[in-house]
């Protein structure tokens, strides 16, 4: 299946250059924690998880999110991308969307 343009990748499936070119900052480059377990955070490929499966995959995504280096960048990027599925900054999509909302009314009041 071929990625569309219009939808963000998740880290966890970029490549390595890509990964440098989005997660660079002052610091050397710190690798998402992702990166290292893709289907942790987006999910398998392959099969269909139950919901169960989903709920204990993504509790544990979230876990290793909160230790990542690049916790902060990542989260800024899926603000921006608004991500439609994985786990992303420790959030689900509809958790970004309802605490990117919450930031924005905060910003404008």
């Amino acid at each position: 299946m071929a990625h569309n343009p219009n939808r963000p990748l998740h880290p966890a499936r970029m490549s390595l250059a890509d990964l440098e070119n989005v997660w660079q900052s002052g610091d050397p480059t710190p690798l998402p924690e992702c990166t290292y377990d893709p289907e942790l955070h987006t999910g398998p490929r392959l099969t269909i998880e139950s919901t169960e499966e989903r709920a204990a995959r993504e509790a544990v995504a979230r876990e290793v999110c909160l230790t990542c280096p690049a916790l902060q960048l990542c989260e800024l990027y899926a603000r921006q991308a608004r991500p439609t599925s994985g786990i992303w900054a420790g959030r689900t999509p509809a958790e970004l969307m309802t605490h990117t909302t919450a930031l924005e009314d905060m910003e404008v009041a």
